[in-house]
């Protein structure tokens, strides 16, 4: 099994597919793209089901971002080729910064698929819970 690549590789990949993203895309993205070395669990995550947040699009006062979280990218990537993670990073980086033009646009259409898909996760564990 192939051991998963650095936070300075993953970095690069990162920035290698930043460079494919038309410039326009980065409008009013003011703190950038970020890479934090730790994992995030979803707020509705449990021992038994683990719900990993691989990047979200932050808006705060001070901005707005996208935050990758590499530790978890590893811990639900391992053992991946690096050719599959840099199509997993390009696929959440790109996910992410459809939020970020949604927000710009007033849309939610995006935020309304991610919800559908966390209903659908909520189900899958109440089916498992059955008796």
């Amino acid at each position: 099994m192939a051991e998963f690549p650095s936070i300075e590789e993953v970095n690069i990949m990162l920035d290698e597919i930043a460079e494919e993203i038309p410039k326009e895309f980065f409008n009013k993205l003011n703190e950038g793209v970020i890479l934090l070395p730790k994992y995030k669990h979803h707020p509705e995550s449990t021992d038994g089901n683990p719900l990993y947040i691989l990047g979200e699009y932050r808006r705060s006062v001070t901005g707005r971002n996208i935050v990758i979280y590499y530790g978890s990218f590893k811990r639900v990537n391992n053992g991946i080729s690096d050719r599959a993670l840099k199509r997993k990073l390009r696929d959440t980086l790109l996910h992410e910064f459809t939020h970020h033009l949604e927000s710009l646009a007033g849309e939610k259409g995006l935020e309304i698929k991610d919800a559908e898909k966390l209903e659908k996760f909520r189900n899958s564990i109440k089916e498992k819970q059955k008796p």
